[in-house]
């Protein structure tokens, strides 16, 4: 079976900055991918090149063996519009850092303004969907809440709701925990953790080391702009083959 993502030979640069140097990967669907590494390996770059919020420098993204972000005119490659580039990234969840939610909206405003501005759902449609997301990562109990009366856990979990209801095929979660305080971590964690059970296809961004062996069908681990090592978890996480990753993970055990 073909794969769900498939990225060939991917580079990022920034003038003279190579973030990206040749990455290529291939995420199977249902697959659960964890991605770890120091700061400035070029983790979070990877995640806004693979639904073009960065334009790579160089290579290809495939999703569902269709070319992402770009098209091929007369032998060669554009970079698609903006217009263009929506549609696409329907197919495409994205959870960040920061909750990104509109302070002037509530929950539900917040999880039903896409589907109904983007995927074009009347409204009934939308909020029914919407109600639906916000009850499976916890929070029936706040669909009328703006974001100032929830907790930064809650606001997290209302954005994995805002994701859910767009009915994307590839997730992506880049450090969707350090925002928060440690006492709120666990919630959304428990979110996550059953998305991937249900098999979702998640490509995590993660400095969470436990909680990647418990999800993870593989770990990788980034360096310099590349992936210097990567495999089961218990292969990376337990027993990894290179110094530079033996040091990574001993540097978060003594935090």
């Amino acid at each position: 079976m073909a794969p769900l993502l498939q990225i060939v030979d991917l580079h990022k640069r920034f003038l003279e900055l190579e973030v990206l140097t040749g990455i290529s990967l291939e995420v199977a669907r249902g697959e659960k991918v964890s991605i770890i590494g120091p700061s400035g390996s070029g983790k979070t770059t990877l995640l806004r090149c693979i639904n073009y919020l960065e334009k790579p420098t160089a290579g290809h993204i495939y999703i569902d063996g269709k070319l992402i972000g770009e098209k091929q005119v007369n032998g060669g490659y554009v970079h698609l519009s903006d217009r263009e580039l929506a549609k696409e990234r329907q197919e495409i969840g994205f959870v960040f850092q920061r909750f990104n939610l509109f302070p002037h909206l509530t929950a539900l405003g917040n999880v039903t303004i896409a589907p109904q501005k983007v995927l074009g759902l009347a409204r009934e449609e939308a909020e029914a969907r919407g109600r639906a997301m916000l009850t499976k990562v916890g929070l029936a109990h706040k669909i009328d809440e703006y974001p100032e009366r929830l907790s930064g856990g809650q606001q997290q979990r209302v954005a994995i709701a805002r994701v859910l209801a767009m009915q994307p095929k590839l997730m992506l979660f880049d450090e969707a925990t350090s925002a928060l305080d440690p006492e709120l971590i666990g919630e959304v964690l428990r979110v996550m953790r059953q998305l991937a059970e249900e098999g979702s296809t998640m490509v995590i961004v993660t400095h969470e080391i436990q909680f990647a062996g418990e999800v993870s069908d593989r770990v990788i681990f980034m360096d310099g702009g590349k992936i210097v090592e990567q495999g089961p978890p218990r292969d990376v996480l337990l027993n990894p083959q290179l110094p530079r990753t033996r040091d990574f993970l001993k540097h978060l055990q003594e935090r």
